[in-house]
């Protein structure tokens, strides 16, 4: 169970326009997971994605942009 509060934090590309997400930075290296969220529903459901999986879909989004 997680007992801390998240903190929300959004991509650098996120005033570009377009469709963003939240990372809760502070929990990821306690429990190896990264919480996410989409950034214009800050009350919406959040998915814990284990940290090698959320590493393969920032490469995907990465890979995808170009």
């Amino acid at each position: 169970m997680i007992t801390e509060s998240p903190r929300w934090v959004k991509s650098s590309y996120s005033n570009n326009g377009g469709d963003c997400i939240e990372v809760a930075t502070n929990l990821v290296a306690s429990r190896g997971v990264v919480p996410v969220r989409d950034s214009k529903d800050p009350n919406g459901p959040v998915l814990m994605l284990r940290s090698s999986t959320f590493a393969g879909l920032v490469e995907f989004a990465r890979r995808a942009a170009v």
